[in-house]
């Protein structure tokens, strides 16, 4: 057993150890930026959209540092991919092929390059523009600071690509989703800290932050709830006698309640932000110009306009989502071929069809609890908070995965040490005679 909690105290420090590497380059700026006019434009204006893609970067965003685009290009690429998959027979063919997953996954970082050129353009574009009150962000926006930034995002996203494969290689969760989950915790305290000074400066009352603190614990428990939650669905399978022992009988096969997960809300922000992005591509004298500003405007976090469509969204994706998460055709036919059943329905097709029965009301409630999570908890304390919505959902699910893996890899070890304890008792000059 110490071996085993030798090999679980190398997993902790190896995640630990790139997470810090990820924090440490978090913090180094793009080269030709002003560090002091960024922080003072920052703090001198509110803009709610960059406070959610800063939120999902973990706040290189706001300090322009070489990480400011995350990992968020790779996730894009991916959801495409696993989109496209749905849609194009070879690309199907392909994922479920071993072969054809690694060239996937090749395809997908050549397409991450292109996309973190295509966002890094309009990122520098955006950074160019700002003025703070002790003068321009970016002191001489020539072409060569142009395409040195871009270049720079482009390797820092590539470079928390390949940490977070080393996490998912040494440590103990997805590299990927912790690296995420990192940069959404790290900014918590300051959110906090924030609330807190809000309140002894006096412009938030007592009642507002009891109120604030109360809406996060209610959001902490119900989202811990229903990520844990699953509807078991009796499977009955063929009964079978080898070596005098019974194998077989009835099972419980899970299907979660929240079965979309944090996608629909990612993929709505994404779009919600998409004409932001665009605007960048616009020159300022464009004629179009004035009709994406009055977009972006509208589209900022809190208003009307956004909470209404990204609700509709949420839905959306995760109907659109969710049968990409759980394949109802081959869960049918794998237990077909396992001769197992569902009582009282029959094999096939039908199962199938009951499947996707069950499916759809678990997406419908799972749907409604998205929208309650990342719309409601902004519209009772009145303001946006990295408390609520997708980061609470990433918060929670990746901490639970995290400790499931860690109970996983502790039980795995304490049912293979009677294993071979027996396996020695009872084999060569050891066997037992009766």
């Amino acid at each position: 057993m110490n071996g085993k909690y030798d090999e679980l105290k190398k997993k902790f420090f190896y995640t630990f150890l790139f997470l810090v590497i990820y924090r440490i380059a978090a913090q180094i700026p793009v080269p030709g930026v002003d560090p002091n006019a960024l922080n003072a434009y920052f703090s001198d204006s509110s803009q709610g959209l960059f406070d959610l893609i800063n939120t999902f970067s973990g706040g290189s965003f706001k300090r322009f540092s070489i990480l400011a685009l995350g990992i968020m290009p790779y996730i894009t690429t991916s959801i495409i991919f696993s989109l496209l998959g749905e849609v194009v027979p070879s690309i199907q063919e392909m994922q479920e092929d071993s072969d054809g997953h690694r060239k996937i996954q090749k395809m997908t970082r050549y397409f991450t390059v292109l996309l973190c050129m295509i966002q890094g353009y309009g990122v520098v574009s955006l950074f160019q523009q700002f003025n703070g009150p002790t003068g321009p962000v970016v002191p001489v926006p020539d072409l060569v600071f142009k395409l040195v930034a871009i270049i720079t995002l482009t390797a820092g996203t590539m470079f928390v690509l390949w940490l977070g494969e080393r996490i998912t290689e040494f440590g103990l969760e997805n590299g990927v989703s912790l690296i995420i989950f990192a940069g959404i915790a790290v900014e918590l305290p300051s959110e906090i800290y924030g609330k807190l000074n809000m309140f002894r400066n006096g412009s938030l009352s007592f009642r507002d932050l009891i109120i604030f603190f109360a809406v996060i614990v209610a959001s902490l428990y119900i989202v811990t709830f229903i990520e844990r939650s699953f509807r078991g669905i009796q499977i009955q399978y063929a009964k079978k006698v080898i070596n005098n022992q019974v194998y077989g009988g009835s099972q419980t096969l899970p299907m979660k309640v929240d079965t979309a997960g944090v996608m629909p809300p990612i993929l709505a922000s994404s779009l919600l932000v998409a004409p932001a992005t665009f605007a960048q591509f616009l020159g300022a004298n464009s004629s179009v110009r004035p009709f994406f500003d009055f977009i972006v405007t509208a589209l900022a976090p809190g208003q009307v306009l956004f909470n209404v469509l990204f609700s509709i969204l949420i839905v959306y994706m995760a109907f659109f989502y969710a049968p990409i998460q759980f394949k109802t055709k081959k869960v049918s036919e794998s237990l077909q071929k396992s001769n197992a059943f569902i009582p009282g329905i029959r094999p096939g097709n039908h199962t199938k069809e009951f499947l996707d029965f069950i499916l759809s009301r678990l997406t419908f409630f799972g749907a409604i609890f998205l929208v309650v999570i990342c719309v409601f908890p902004s519209l009772l304390i009145d303001a946006q908070t990295r408390f609520a919505g997708t980061s609470l959902l990433i918060l929670v699910s990746v901490a639970i995965r995290v400790f499931l893996n860690v109970q996983t890899f502790l039980m795995a070890d304490k049912y293979q040490n009677p294993y071979r304890a027996s396996k020695g008792k009872y084999s060569g000059a050891n066997k037992k005679r009766f």
